[in-house]
């Protein structure tokens, strides 16, 4: 149960709300068809966390009109994925009014709507990347992550080509609640990491490599099959992916039959 349902029960519980209230509160339209897109206004009821907008393919009207609907029903907190520098600027002109901060990352190409909240996950993320190359993906893992409240350290430029520069970074890696390991190429610096860690490792292999690494697949076939116990793989470049297993598995209430904790 998402904490806004909890929250209206416990009012009316207390009797700040009343029953007719809270009625319509729950009896309200789970989503705005706006034509080109059916905006999901329940998605953090049922799944912990409001509805993302995947930004390529879309048009700079699109995305900001999506974007006014999550507002109009008070969603203060919007992540944008795969947008470009041109798209940004014309949703940060069509932001201009409203009182929420905008923020663009361009090198992972993510829009955030909103503050970002203070982290209260159970542990640390690290988001470890074998080289710069893989740095787009990464940060698209680093910042969903935090988006989404969970304290997050990256290691760069620590692949497998020269181990000694992971090494020194031990403490880290044993010491974290979940790992994200992004690398291209081969793909083999998640299988080192999972035969470090004791918390489970969410491996992303990344489109980064020469003509027989297939534009990402030998990645994902080495990643897939890892020798290192605990290792789960999400698709090429899919740091957005990766960045969301890691925040339900450092926020288990997410999914307990007691609902979130925040």
């Amino acid at each position: 149960m998402d904490q806004d349902i909890r929250h209206i029960l416990e009012e009316v519980q207390s009797g700040g709300m009343s029953v007719d209230s809270a009625y319509l509160k729950l009896k309200e339209e789970p989503f705005e068809d706006i034509g080109y897109a059916k905006v999901d206004l329940h998605r953090k009821i049922r799944q912990g966390a409001g509805e993302v907008i995947y930004g390529a393919g879309k048009t700079a009207e699109q995305i900001s009109g999506i974007c006014d609907a999550m507002i109009r029903h008070g969603q203060d907190r919007i992540l944008i994925t795969r947008m470009n520098h041109e798209k940004s600027e014309a949703l940060q002109t069509h932001l201009a009014d409203q009182a929420l901060p905008y923020a663009y990352h361009e090198d992972a190409h993510i829009g955030i709507i909103g503050s970002m909240p203070e982290p209260d996950g159970i542990g640390r993320i690290v988001v470890a990347t074998g080289g710069t190359s893989d740095l787009p993906v990464s940060e698209e893992a680093a910042l969903t992550a935090r988006f989404y409240g969970n304290e997050v350290l990256r290691l760069t430029d620590v692949g497998v080509s020269g181990l000694h520069r992971l090494i020194p970074h031990l403490d880290e890696i044993m010491s974290a609640s979940v790992i994200i390991a992004v690398a291209g190429m081969e793909g083999a610096l998640a299988s080192v990491i999972g035969g470090l860690a004791d918390c489970p490792v969410i491996a992303v292999p990344t489109s980064v490599g020469y003509g027989a690494s297939f534009h990402g697949l030998s990645a994902l076939l080495s990643m897939l099959n890892s020798c290192a116990s605990g290792v789960s793989v999400v698709n090429i470049d899919n740091g957005f992916g990766a960045g969301f297993l890691a925040n339900r598995i450092n926020h288990p209430k997410l999914c307990g039959p007691q609902g979130p904790s925040r």
